[in-house]
């Protein structure tokens, strides 16, 4: 499979940028400071280096430019004192204001959408994540491709009277980006049947499986590691996780559990990107048990909640059991808003995965919610068929054998996903 390419790879290193918070009053001082630090976060992992930061209050949009006439000459000043290589937004820009913005003020402008495309870009290793970011990539460059930059620098070439030519190169553009998209996503269909053969196999298995979900950088593939004593990439980066990896967990009382990392969320996560790894992100639902991390060390935890909800709503998982887990409790950054989650989330459990602490409690509450989902039932397991009640002392909890001439009674505590299997067996 061969994608051609109509932008320029660049070094983001390379850039310096100026980072502009536009605000319309909806937020308040911490609100526009929370967005600032994410957003100089976001333009930091994709490597770049934050020079300044400005916030614009704006009491409503310039449908040309997002903002004003005196505002851009203001930044066209500041970029050029500073030595600014480009201008991030902090809001979404319409491909026409990135347009008109990149010819005023002549220099590379982008959005929140293309950092964290970039982001993921940088961050892509696998076959299929490499593939659904040039999926989300291209979808998102078909209406900019008569933009001055074509990727965060390098100004596109044309002099005067070659507009004819132009144009002729526009149009062959858009050919190959949109036969980039076709070819892209026949191979994204065919990687989809082999993931659905794989759950497939999954959901007929005896063992619950189990994902752990959160904003990113919340510490989840840190986590998985500790739960399984596995070998697992962990890298303090936001998206250093783009495809879900999955783990044996053996839990207190021979229990175990399949445990699946997952791709981190964050807000306002492109529209394109949520599309491109729509497989990736269902594979939430098809899990037993949601465990739902959260980062104490965030500076507006309860934000980073919400956003996580609203995903995990969005993917229909409102009724799996879900726990709720606080990270990085020996680095709290607001004791009000962790107070408040654990009064709204009764039963959240608070622990240090750096330095392993509640992680027993974590494992004995994974436990507790898998056999508050288990059915109480009486079973009639004949003597041919003895591993069944192996299966029933590693899946579920006996309460009692009676060995009996026709075969072992058994009253048991048993998961749902083995329920069908044994409800031939059951005397009730």
């Amino acid at each position: 499979m061969t994608i051609e390419k109509t932008f320029i790879e660049t070094e983001p290193s390379l850039l310096r940028v100026l980072v502009l918070i536009a605000d319309t009053g909806g937020d308040n001082e911490v609100g526009i400071e929370r967005r600032k630090q994410e957003m100089c976060s976001l333009v930091s992992t994709m490597g770049s280096h934050v020079v300044d930061t400005v916030t614009v209050r704006l009491h409503a949009f310039v449908p040309a430019t997002l903002i004003g006439s005196g505002k851009i000459e203001e930044l066209r000043e500041s970029a050029q004192q500073s030595q600014i290589d480009c201008i991030v937004f902090e809001c979404d820009i319409s491909p026409r204001q990135q347009r008109n913005l990149e010819q005023l003020l002549d220099l590379a402008v982008i959005d929140r959408q293309e950092v964290i495309l970039q982001i993921f870009s940088n961050t892509a290793r696998t076959k299929e994540s490499t593939l659904q970011v040039a999926l989300a990539r291209s979808l998102y460059s078909l209406p900019r491709l008569k933009r001055r930059w074509t990727h965060l620098s390098r100004q596109q070439g044309g002099a005067k009277g070659t507009r004819g030519e132009g144009e002729k190169q526009l149009e062959i553009d858009k050919r190959i980006v949109n036969r980039n998209i076709q070819v892209i996503r026949k191979e994204l269909n065919k990687i989809e049947r082999q993931r659905q053969t794989q759950r497939k196999n999954r959901q007929t298995s005896p063992i619950v499986n189990a994902a752990i979900v959160g904003y990113t950088n919340a510490g989840k593939s840190s986590l998985l590691k500790a739960l399984s004593n596995s070998d697992i990439l962990v890298e303090d980066k936001l998206f250093a996780t783009l495809e879900p990896v999955t783990r044996k967990v053996t839990l207190p009382g021979n229990h175990q559990i399949l445990l699946s990392d997952t791709v981190g969320f964050v807000s306002r996560l492109p529209h394109h990107l949520v599309e491109s790894f729509k497989s990736t992100l269902e594979e939430v639902t098809y899990s037993d048990l949601i465990i739902h991390l959260l980062d104490a060390s965030h500076p507006d935890m309860y934000q980073c909640y919400e956003t996580t909800r609203e995903v995990l709503s969005s993917l229909g998982c409102e009724h799996i059991p879900t726990i709720y887990v606080i990270n990085k409790i020996d680095s709290i950054e607001n004791p009000f808003i962790c107070n408040r989650l654990m009064h709204e989330l009764p039963g959240t459990v608070g622990i240090s995965v750096k330095d392993r602490l509640g992680l027993d409690e974590l494992k004995n509450m994974i436990v507790r919610a898998l056999i508050e989902s288990y059915r109480e039932t009486t079973l009639l397991i004949p003597y041919q068929h003895q591993k069944l009640l192996s299966t029933l002392h590693t899946q579920g909890e006996v309460i009692s054998v009676d060995y009996q001439e026709e075969g072992a009674v058994v009253e048991a505590k048993i998961p749902p996903r083995i329920f069908d299997q044994m409800r031939i067996y059951s005397m009730t």
